[in-house]
């Protein structure tokens, strides 16, 4: 399996300060960010919006490969996370991430495809390495 590659630099104090974000794709060149765009609604990404990224597209990815792998044909799975951070015991943590999910997929009843929704909440490989994290799931079979 390849191994993935991201790199970032901060420069200066964290208020005043600014930094970039660029991954071994060049998806993300010397993307910028800084307090703002991380605490407040600033120009330029952050660790928690690419968190969300990162997780709901494996979430879909992962949800469309169990029910697949059931036997269900996949139109189409769309995932979006909110990603919460709060300010806790004198510092800031993730504290939860929304997953807002709805799919399109044939033959399938909605109690089944719930279990898949709720069993790939676990499963898919970002959510495992974000254990710390509670994730509130809604999901939404879609015809």
């Amino acid at each position: 399996m390849p191994i993935r590659k991201a790199n970032a630099q901060w420069n200066g104090d964290l208020l005043k300060g600014n930094g970039t974000i660029s991954t071994e794709t060049g998806v993300l060149n010397n993307t910028q960010f800084n307090f703002s765009s991380r605490f407040e609604e600033g120009k330029g990404t952050n660790p928690e919006e690419l968190i969300g990224a990162a997780h709901a597209g494996c979430y879909s990815m992962a949800l469309s490969a169990g029910l697949s792998g059931g036997g269900f044909k996949v139109n189409w799975v769309k995932t979006s996370d909110t990603v919460h951070i709060d300010k806790v015991d004198g510092g800031f943590a993730i504290t939860a991430i929304d997953i807002n999910c709805e799919a399109n997929v044939e033959g399938i009843s909605k109690e089944d495809f719930l279990k898949a929704a709720e069993d790939t909440k676990a499963g898919c490989p970002v959510s495992k390495a974000l254990t710390g994290v509670k994730f509130n799931l809604n999901a939404k079979l879609v015809e």
